[in-house]
């Protein structure tokens, strides 16, 4: 009975599907729909295996551009230790073909090149990024700019970029000045915190009217067209200002004061209040530019040696007209010279026609990208430019130099009275005005004149610097006895000025400026530098003596320098352009054509 009652049982259940076919199609659809959920499935893991892959190409992409940026950073630094450093890199690699570059005393990976060269690593990328940097340095001496191709790489992909480093300096500066008061050598204040200390860190302030520091302020009528630093508190009257104003001073104030104290009201802020920013140091000397005029230290086109008072006057040609009689080597070896040469691109000596002691000078060409140096007579008879304080050059004598320094300074009938030191006839003294037509940098020992106008022929190419170790002065001769009407002032009214100017020791200062009568308007175009503040405008009894100011920084000293020009002591780079270009290597090394 059993077995009977199983055999029916199944019976009745085959029999059951056997009268329903539709559970035969049912069993059909789910296997399709497993399928297709399994088709989803490895399509869905696909696409995850593909998008992490893609994902990864990406973070390796954008991680070889932030390891680009990361060379870039790390040669900064580099030049931030040590600001020679612009000297070193692989002179063999394309992007430095053009420049002067050697090997550096401890090697530096990221010099790297080809396949077998080698990468840095990026600090904390766990040896993931890499990267290398070639260096052009070729236009540094003109132009103050290196140029450096920084390659990023992670995993197989590589980047590139090109930077351009500026050092920072004082042509960051429409104007810059370490100490917000006379110079004590005109002033002459004796208090010997007056020559070295801040009015923020306690120098005397004046008092009274008096002027125990010489403390001099921006007055009225002054416009100041670009970036202002002072390492000083800064005293303004009635002054515009259209530039950035940054001050050493740590709580970033300024005074409305006037020079002597008082009062006053009517600043104008048009880029806001000063604020605080570092103090600026200068250095102690220019020497460094004169050892650019030598033959010995591997420097590819010196520049030239001029020695006693100098007289410099610029052509639209391209040329300037050069007398200095005191002159025998315009370049030398050692330091202290103890040989020279005599290259035509700088000029004769001697007082042949055409000669550098000739009466018309010696006409050249424009030292283009490069300096020149006066100095003053060596005192060392191994010197190349050494002459005998019992000698002088052809055409002068004792009697010449007691008139004056033997090229003209200074004028008949001018006053000298109140500048007893000026027109030495042995000191390394230049004597500049005219129009110049290139790029170059003007440097002395001693003072530097600017006796006329300078402009620049072409304002987008030409650059001019003038570095003086002493005051650099706008010169402004004003006459004794026969004297025109015009307040005794010798020079016709208003002056302009296209060059970035630096005095180290001392100031940048219109000559005479407390008599003459008022002469218009002092316009500057480019950047002016100085350790004490120049004046430029006086107010007295006789009534208003001088210039007022129109100074405008020119915007390419954000980029470009004048050639060889100096920087303050702690010297920083920046970059002032930066731009993706083609990828130079790739993950392998290998340069790409």
């Amino acid at each position: 009975m059993m077995g009977g009652f199983v055999r029916r049982g199944w019976l009745w259940r085959t029999g059951s599907l056997a009268e329903s076919p539709e559970r035969g199609a049912a069993l059909l659809v789910v296997i399709g729909i497993g399928l297709v959920l399994l088709t989803f499935v490895a399509t869905a893991m696909t696409f995850s295996v593909s998008g992490s892959l893609k994902a990864t190409g990406d973070q390796h992409w954008n991680g070889a551009m932030a390891a680009a940026y990361a060379g870039v950073d790390e040669y900064e630094s580099r030049l931030a230790n040590d600001n020679t450093y612009y000297r070193f890199g692989n002179p063999t690699a394309a992007f430095s073909s053009s420049s002067t570059l050697t090997a550096p005393t401890v090697a530096n990976p990221a010099f790297g090149i080809g396949a077998a060269g080698s990468w840095a690593s990026v600090t904390g990328g766990d040896g993931t990024a890499s990267f290398r940097y070639e260096v052009d340095n070729s236009a540094y001496a003109s132009s103050g700019v290196l140029r450096i191709r920084s390659t990023g790489r992670v995993g197989t992909k590589t980047r590139s970029v090109v930077a351009n480093l500026k050092q920072a300096g004082f042509i960051d500066f429409l104007y810059f000045t370490m100490y917000e008061i006379q110079d004590p050598v005109q002033s002459g204040a004796t208090n010997p915190a007056c020559a070295d200390t801040y009015a923020w860190a306690g120098r005397p302030a004046p008092t009274g009217g008096s002027t125990v520091c010489s403390d001099v302020a921006f007055g009225g009528g002054d416009v100041v067209n670009g970036p202002v630093h002072s390492n000083d508190t800064i005293r303004v009257c009635q002054a515009t200002f259209n530039g950035k104003v940054t001050t050493g001073n740590p709580g970033g104030n300024y005074l409305r004061r006037t020079s002597s104290g008082s009062n006053c009201t009517g600043q104008v802020f048009n880029a806001g209040l000063p604020t605080n920013s570092p103090v600026v140091a200068m250095p102690a000397t220019n020497a460094s530019l004169r050892g650019e005029t030598r033959t010995d230290v591997g420097i590819a086109e010196p520049g030239c040696l001029y020695t006693g008072p100098t007289s410099i006057v610029l052509n639209s040609n391209g040329t300037m007209t050069i007398r200095s009689p005191w002159s025998k080597a315009t370049r030398v070896v050692g330091e202290p010279a103890s040989s020279g040469s005599m290259p035509a691109a700088c000029g004769a000596p001697g007082t042949a026609t055409g000669a550098l002691g000739s009466t018309g000078g010696a006409t050249i060409p424009v030292l283009n990208a490069n300096l020149l140096f006066v100095q003053s007579v060596p005192l060392l008879p191994a010197d190349p430019n050494f002459t005998s304080d019992t000698v002088w050059p052809g055409g002068q004598s004792a009697a010449t130099c007691a008139a004056g320094n033997g090229i003209g300074f200074p004028r008949s009938n001018e006053n000298v009275a109140s500048i007893p030191t000026s027109y030495g006839c042995r000191h390394g003294d230049a004597f500049i005005k005219g129009t110049l037509a290139g790029t170059m940098t003007v440097a002395t020992d001693n003072f530097l004149y600017v006796t006329g106008d300078i402009i620049y022929a072409d304002s987008a190419v030409d650059v001019l610097g003038l570095v003086a170790q002493n005051a650099l002065w706008i010169w402004n001769p004003v006459c004794v006895g026969s004297c025109p009407a015009h307040g005794g002032a010798m020079l016709p009214d208003n002056r302009r000025i296209d060059a970035a100017m630096l005095s180290l020791d001392h100031t940048v200062q219109v000559q005479n400026n407390d008599r003459g009568g008022n002469q218009g308007v002092l316009t500057v175009n480019g950047s002016l530098a100085q350790k004490y503040r120049g004046i430029v405008r006086v107010t007295n009894s006789g009534g208003v003596n001088g210039y007022s100011k129109n100074y405008t920084y020119d915007p390419r000293f954000r980029y470009i320098a004048p050639p060889k020009y100096l920087s303050p002591v702690a010297a920083t780079y920046s970059v002032n352009l930066l731009v993706e270009v083609s990828t130079a290597f790739t993950a392998a090394g290998a340069l790409i054509p």
